[in-house]
């Protein structure tokens, strides 16, 4: 006997028709009539007298209204309870994560999760994916947001659906700043700055093709935030993945996208088989929830 299929006993009952009480629960009518119908067969009774304006309930229907009433209340009076004890959820979820695009799913999910567990703090690493996920193994991050391609066999995780967008970012009197878009012939003859992970260099060797000459690249950073004041002092063009950029002072600094575009992907993840405090797994929870 399935709460769900009680709800919509109940429901018909209110409603006196199954017509209504399918417009009530946003389910179709013969859907309903199913559902009753296969419930009065696993209880053995009738339950309903079906007349042409209206249903009326057998003694048996009498009976098992009575009865659902005191199952539903019951199980609505729990979660209430259950709900009222996550209010109490105490700690502090680690967190490492990128600077990407997709930092904003993260503040959304944080932000939701603090109506739900106000008492509940978050340490916001911002660090490289390989740097979040060493941290990872080692217990000392809860979860990471990391960019792919990146090896997460040993992880449970969610892939986000933000496009993380790949760009060039440039001084504002850089003779490329007044582009819509950067292409792969601009950048083959000038000075550039790339980020430091290998996979990610891989991605970028390939979009850059046969003819690019990797001794271009003068300066290699884990963080785009560092390698934007590279740029500002003058040492090269920095090919980073957009992220926050556009948040930049476009009088100081100038963020295009790439042409062909290019452009990746983002996984929320934590190691699988890992024991985390009640905090971290209710965050958790609430990702999975969420993000379902």
């Amino acid at each position: 006997m399935e709460v769900r299929v009680l709800r919509y006993f109940l429901t018909v009952v209110r409603e006196e028709s199954i017509t209504k009480a399918a417009e009530m629960l946003h389910i179709t009518q013969p859907t309903l009539s199913r559902q009753l119908a296969q419930f009065e067969e696993e209880v053995g009774v009738r339950l309903f007298h079906r007349g042409t304006r209206r249903i009326v309930l057998t003694n048996e229907g009498m009976l098992l209204r009575r009865r659902a009433e005191e199952i539903v209340d019951l199980i609505d009076k729990t979660e209430r309870e259950l709900l009222e004890q996550d209010e109490l959820v105490d700690g502090t979820v680690t967190i490492g994560a990128g600077e990407l695009a997709s930092v904003q799913t993260l503040a959304e999910l944080i932000k939701s999760a603090k109506i739900r567990y106000p008492l509940m703090r978050y340490e916001l690493l911002t660090a490289s994916a390989d740097l979040t996920k060493e941290r990872m193994d080692r217990g000392l991050t809860d979860i990471g947001l990391l960019l792919e391609p990146i090896d997460i066999e040993k992880y449970e995780f969610v892939r986000l659906k933000v496009k993380e967008r790949w760009a060039v970012i440039m001084r504002p009197d850089d003779p490329l700043a007044s582009q819509e878009y950067v292409r792969r012939e601009d950048l083959l003859d000038a000075p550039l700055i790339f980020p430091m992970r290998g996979n990610v260099q891989s991605e970028l060797f390939n979009w850059f093709g046969p003819s690019f000459d990797r001794r271009n690249i003068v300066v290699t950073s884990s963080m785009s935030t560092n390698a934007s004041i590279m740029v500002e002092k003058g040492i090269g063009r920095s090919v980073t993945i957009e992220g926050g950029r556009p948040y930049l002072d476009r009088s100081r600094l100038v963020c295009l996208p790439l042409f062909p575009e290019l452009r990746a992907t983002s996984v929320l993840a934590w190691k699988r088989g890992q024991p985390f405090s009640l905090a971290a797994a209710k965050f958790i929870e609430h990702i999975k929830k969420t993000l379902a």
